[in-house]
């Protein structure tokens, strides 16, 4: 086994060697803890405005790329074509990828800012948040993180495995992941079979009785928090009809023109759907055999157990809801006093993620599951900075995590220049860390150790004709990185 001082070494070129724990770098030394478009995107910004820094990225997993990895949809490559920006990134002579490290595990908090002059916190909201209704602990309710995890390859989430006997699914959530799962179980297998969806979901898929997914949202289609690209793909998608209960856009059409773009176009789409007898899209839906049904106005109340398959979901019961207040996107809600059973054998939540310390020197909100921050400044850490969802909680889609890390990158460009950060004193940074590692065991994987697991995973691929076969199992990325 390789360990992580002799990785450090290389690295770099160096000498083979093992580093002496009083080495110092100069220059100022920075920490990144995850290896996501939040991290990467911070670093990009740090070794462009800072020419003497140094960024080393820490990742728990032996590959990089977080969510653009495991969270996009895998019918959506082109939404990934940002790797190849984060790959030049890695590249640069001043950024070191380190992966296979847990932060609280095999580095605590107080190393990090021991051997650095900053730590920037990036990894993330990786935790599911619950309803705490009654019956949530019914088989087959599930994340829908974990969902997109299982398809998607995440290690962890390979075993799964959702019952999809049933022929209705209801995703609790009207955002884009909420969209990404109703897409994937609809999708015509053929379809799927062109992407990098993993091998055991493509299995799965094919032997699919789903027919029917509902989306079930507790306010109105001019609140809906998917982007227009992903309601135009579930409109025109093969084999399948969009289905909506027209009274749930009474008004709508009369406030559009209040409304600012793009939500504007958004909810113009959506009426059309609804609404417009002469749309482009009916004459598919006429020989359609699946459905995708948008439910607004409806809240889950509690779940209720199958009456053929014990201890399985079977239905859930859903309060009517309404808005109240002037119509806005930003309208609040509340139950009817109506409820309504609607029958399903599969529950996907999709209702926000959270995360949670990975050190426990990390001060935290464990209610909103985010660091406790100002502006990205960890509080009561001087030097310590907290970054995309772990800071700001899962909100947005990848160009606002882009927004935020830029953002937060300023501040600590401004940090170290002004001397907030002082970084005139020399840091060992990973010259240390790597001799804590080795003493640790840890086997660590560079970036051009994820490039040999990047050409093994493609190299499957093409023998199946897929863009990639990913590998899913940590100790085989760690042997494929250490051959």
């Amino acid at each position: 086994m390789r360990r992580a001082s002799t990785l450090c070494s290389l690295a770099k070129g160096a000498p083979l060697r093992f580093l002496s724990t009083s080495s110092a770098r100069q220059g100022p030394q920075v920490c990144v803890v995850g290896a996501g478009p939040a991290g990467f995107y911070v670093t990009q910004h740090l070794v462009k405005t800072l020419p003497d820094a140094n960024v080393d990225i820490y990742e728990k997993l032996p590959v990089p790329f977080g969510l653009v990895r495991f969270g996009v949809a895998p019918d959506h490559p082109e939404v990934k074509n940002v790797i190849n920006t984060f790959t030049k990134t890695a590249q640069n002579p001043r950024v070191r990828f380190v992966g296979n490290v847990s932060l609280g595990k095999d580095l605590s908090l107080q190393e990090l800012q021991r051997l650095y002059h900053a730590v920037i916190l990036t990894y993330g909201a990786e935790h599911d948040k619950s309803l705490g209704i009654p019956g949530e602990d019914l088989e087959n309710i599930l994340s829908a993180r974990r969902f997109v995890g299982w398809y998607n390859g995440q290690p962890g989430d390979e075993n799964l495995n959702p019952d999809l006997s049933t022929d209705t699914v209801a995703v609790l959530g009207q955002g884009n992941v909420a969209l990404d799962v109703a897409r994937v179980l609809l999708a015509p297998i053929d379809y799927l079979k062109s992407t990098d969806i993993t091998a055991h979901a493509l299995e799965a898929l094919s032997k699919s009785q789903v027919k029917r997914v509902m989306l079930i949202g507790r306010r109105g289609p001019v609140q809906a928090a998917f982007t227009i690209k992903e309601l135009r793909e579930m409109l025109k998608m093969e084999g399948c009809k969009s289905v909506f209960q027209q009274d749930d856009f009474k008004g709508v059409q009369e406030f559009l023109p209040s409304v600012a773009r793009p939500r504007k176009r958004l909810t113009e789409l959506l009426a059309q759907a609804a609404l417009d007898p002469k749309a482009e899209w009916l004459e598919a839906w006429k020989t359609a055999e699946r459905s995708f049904e948008p439910i607004f106005y409806r809240s889950p109340a509690a779940f209720l157990p199958s009456s053929s398959k014990a201890g399985t979901v079977g239905a859930i019961k859903l309060a009517v809801t309404e808005l109240h207040g002037e119509m806005s996107e930003t309208q609040g809600v509340k139950n009817t006093g109506a409820f309504e059973d609607v029958k399903c054998g599969l529950v996907l939540r999709s209702i926000g993620y959270k995360g949670l310390p990975a050190d426990p020197d990390i001060p935290f909100d464990s209610k909103s599951g985010v660091v406790i921050n100002s502006k990205g400044k960890v509080k009561g850490l001087p030097g310590v900075y907290c970054g995309g969802w772990l800071g700001t909680g899962p909100v947005g889609v990848i160009v606002n995590t882009m927004g935020n890390a830029f953002e937060l990158g300023r501040l600590i460009e401004g940090d170290i220049k002004d001397g907030t950060i002082n970084a005139t004193t020399a840091r060992p940074g990973y010259m240390e860390a790597a001799k804590i590692l080795d003493n640790k065991g840890v086997q660590t994987v560079s970036f051009k150790d994820w490039e040999k697991i990047d050409q093994e995973e493609q190299n499957r691929g093409k023998a199946i004709d897929k863009p990639r076969e990913k590998i899913i199992s940590v100790s085989e990325m760690l042997k494929v990185a250490a051959n």
